[in-house]
């Protein structure tokens, strides 16, 4: 059984690289956070321009308008509390010409836009940061400027940071094949994810916080078919999200934390206690 913490006063700050991460990465996370009482800013880095859309756009209609669109949509339906979009442009994959462009995220002043994140969360009051690690997840030019942004500000703020990855013993267990991040890390011609015990901490969901991200990824449907998402297998890929994270605990340790020590008990998703029942508590921000 689920932890049900009181959060209430404490903001969260997620920094992701393109619309559909937040829900992909962090679908779980956020929406426990919200029903938890946290406030939670989400800031999108790209309006991923670059992503060909699978449906017809309307008349008049950019992709960068339509994922934004979607965008808002799974913020919504996470329970995120502001959204905010740092107006970059989507670098495309490793070796793309479009990562060259003057407004191409892989190419920005990432010091300055940690700047700007960290002025972001001094205002928002935010004690927890949460971004891609230093691998990008799986190596996409935009994540890895995602995870020198969000590094920057953490170090600017002293807020607690969780970095975001995936776990790929658990997923070649639970879910082979069956992770928008294989598709992703092979058409990037890159690795992705770590193994199970570089994993220092990792948030599940119950039925509804599953289905919740399940809505929040589908709703970017002009880059994914939901029939390849199908709800009876999502929760074996979608139903724990992985990060990094140095010093003592914090905010997301009170959601639960699963540690797996092999592939096996992360099939298995052996629950162990992160801390005690009762969250910290803080007037309301």
């Amino acid at each position: 059984m689920l932890s049900a913490p009181d959060l209430r006063g404490h903001t969260v700050l997620a920094l992701h690289a393109h619309p559909d991460d937040e829900a992909i990465f962090t679908g779980l996370t956020l929406r426990r956070l919200a029903d938890a009482g946290a406030r939670t800013v989400l800031v999108v880095a790209t309006a991923g321009e670059l992503g060909e859309s699978r449906l017809p756009l309307r008349r008049g209609e950019t992709i960068a308008r339509r994922r934004i669109t979607e965008l808002e949509r799974s913020a919504a339906l996470l329970g995120v509390s502001r959204l905010v979009l740092l107006g970059r442009r989507d670098s495309g994959l490793p070796g793309w010409a479009s990562g060259a462009h003057p407004r191409a995220l892989a190419g920005a002043d990432t010091r300055r836009l940690a700047r700007r994140v960290a002025r972001l969360a001094e205002a928002e009051g935010a004690e927890t940061l949460i971004y891609d690690d230093e691998h990008g997840i799986y190596g996409h030019p935009d994540h890895l400027s995602a995870h020198r942004i969000g590094d920057g500000a953490a170090a600017l703020t002293g807020a607690g940071a969780y970095q975001i990855t995936v776990d790929r013993e658990h997923l070649h267990v639970s879910a082979p094949d069956r992770h928008l991040i294989h598709g992703a890390a092979e058409a990037a011609g890159v690795h992705f994810g770590r193994d199970s015990s570089e994993i220092t901490l990792a948030v599940r969901g119950n039925a509804e916080h599953v289905a919740s991200k399940h809505a929040a990824i589908t709703a970017h449907a002009s880059q994914v078919d939901p029939r390849h998402l199908p709800i009876e297998e999502f929760a074996g890929a979608y139903g724990i999200e992985w990060y990094r994270h140095d010093g003592p605990p914090g905010v997301l340790h009170l959601l639960d934390n699963i540690q797996p020590a092999a592939p096996a008990l992360a099939a298995a998703a052996l629950a162990t206690p992160a801390l005690a029942a009762s969250a910290l508590s803080t007037s309301a921000v």
